[in-house]
């Protein structure tokens, strides 16, 4: 089971959600910093390199976009 406390101020993930209901993922590099995106119907996740960091209200506007991380708040660095 998928648990993201990152999430959870948006009141988006609850208790978590289980792996083996997403729907989609996309993941890519850019420079060292690995980002992916996994969505179930309802909601995506961001993750980079492996920490969860933001989740959204998932809609199909992300997909196919060239840059799905903009739709996330990313942590400072």
């Amino acid at each position: 089971m998928l648990s993201t406390t990152c999430s959870r101020g948006r009141g988006l993930l609850g208790d978590g959600l289980f792996v083996e209901e997403y729907t989609g993922i996309r993941s890519w590099v850019e420079d060292l910093t690995r980002y992916t995106v996994v969505h179930y119907r309802d909601v995506a996740i961001l993750f980079v390199d492996t920490r969860p960091v933001d989740a959204i209200a998932f809609h199909h506007d992300l997909l196919g976009t060239d840059d799905p991380k903009a739709y996330f708040r990313l942590p400072r660095a």
